[in-house]
């Protein structure tokens, strides 16, 4: 069933092009597709042979900016233990092509073709990479086999096997068999993803690394960023409640809560967008409540945070925000999924956060280790945080658990780049 599968899927697979350029006609996200593909392989060529013959070629693939970010500490350690590794990254994503198309230690970075036989036969030729390194997830079928063919050892680094998942599902679970084994190393970030990996799917070497984004913000809490050390002193005398990426729906529960503890709690917002438009929204339903506000694009020394609500209005600040805080509420929970949680809890605070958050591992650790709750409503909102304000040892002992929970999952940068590296200096 499972090479049948595969089978149908390389017979139709040619068909990709055409009922794209069909479709694109009408769906202008699919006519951005296309356009940004045009010519690439002329491109590609061009920019690759304008290159030093490397010791070395580390092709990393990633759906989109955030699973490139479990590469970057990989791609930051390689270039300590092997400053002559060329790397090249592609993108399946507008967006993380788009975010990530200037990264400065990338000798190349492109838009991943179509998956047509061709496609494939000609991509792994034209890279001609020594290892190939997939973050994640994103299984092409025709490039993966084409990049096997091509004779580079494969890596599937931070791999994980949520309940629920299409991978696990019985009709699909032989395809997926066969898409596994073409690796020829594993790196999964749960112990229970090792054993699925290798005893439903038969797949030999399989290591269980961790998730390097755990390294990564680590790192990143350990660098100081001026534009927020210059807001210690603003809450020195006062517990922050930080916001992260939040949407309206996390507004409208979060405001409320806040009220009845703001004598003793400040509040920053950090809005998942930043644009004028919802900025000036944001500042327009605090005015309506009787709340100021001020915005870190004019922060002054006349701001307080004991009477006004602090609403960060540039890009870039988060992570280093949740430094001031004693406690984060991430948002995204209300609507698709929860956002990163791992960055609050890397700085040791207690993290809060709605009730959609299945496809967010770490929020789910977070929870099992006693450092998160889950809230529904703005009442279970406001009675999670007041047990934390007016109760200073269970606000700590929260907070340590997160932080602890994240000192305990890291060192999968140093694991998978090792391995990368032994296998380049043998090759």
């Amino acid at each position: 069933m499972a090479s049948l599968a595969l089978a149908a899927y390389r017979l139709l697979s040619p068909l990709q092009p055409h009922l794209l350029r069909l479709l694109s006609s009408r769906k202008p996200r699919l006519k951005t597709f296309v356009a940004a593909r045009a010519n690439l392989f002329e491109e590609l060529e061009k920019r690759l042979h304008a290159l030093p013959e490397p010791s070395c070629r580390l092709w990393i693939h990633a759906s989109s900016v955030g699973e490139f970010e479990q590469a970057r500490t990989i791609i930051a350690e390689l270039r300590e233990r092997l400053p002559e590794m060329d790397v090249v990254v592609s993108f399946f994503s507008d967006s993380g092509y788009e975010t990530r198309k200037h990264y400065p230690d990338a000798a190349v970075v492109f838009y991943l073709p179509l998956d047509t036989p061709e496609n494939a036969r000609r991509l792994a030729s034209l890279i001609g990479a020594d290892i190939f390194m997939l973050m994640r997830y994103d299984f092409w079928p025709n490039h993966l086999e084409a990049i096997k063919k091509s004779g580079a050892r494969m890596i599937l680094a931070a791999a994980a096997l949520p309940l629920g998942s299409p991978y696990l599902k019985r009709g699909l679970r032989g395809f997926y068999r066969n898409i596994f084994r073409l690796f020829d190393e594993i790196f999964t970030i749960d112990e229970k993803d090792r054993e699925v990996f290798r005893d439903q799917f038969g797949c030999a070497s399989v290591r269980q690394a961790g998730d390097p984004r755990f390294d990564q913000v680590l790192q990143r809490q350990k660098k100081s960023d001026e534009r927020a050390a210059r807001l210690k002193p603003l809450f020195r005398d006062r517990m922050a409640l930080v916001g992260g990426s939040v949407w309206e729906p996390d507004e409208a529960i979060l405001i409320t809560a806040w009220l009845s503890l703001r004598e003793k709690l400040s509040l920053v917002l950090v809005p998942h967008k930043v644009d004028r438009p919802n900025i000036e929204r944001l500042l327009g339903e605090l005015s309506q409540q009787g709340i100021e506000a001020a915005t870190i694009s004019e922060l002054d020394e006349s701001f307080d945070p004991a009477t006004q609500v602090l609403v960060v209005d540039q890009v870039g600040y988060l992570a280093e925000l949740y430094a001031i805080a004693a406690i984060a509420y991430v948002g995204g929970a209300f609507g698709v999924n929860v956002h990163n949680t791992i960055e609050p809890a890397a700085h040791g605070i207690p993290v809060l956060f709605g009730p959609i958050y299945g496809n967010s591992p770490e929020a789910t650790g977070l929870i099992e280790a006693g450092a998160a709750t889950v809230v529904t409503s703005e009442p279970e909102l406001r009675q999670a945080l007041t047990a934390l304000v007016e109760d200073a040892e269970h606000l700590k002992r929260t907070g340590e658990k997160a932080g602890n929970y994240v000192r305990a999952r890291l060192g999968a940068t140093g694991i998978i780049a090792k391995a990368i590296a032994e296998y380049c200096r043998g090759k």
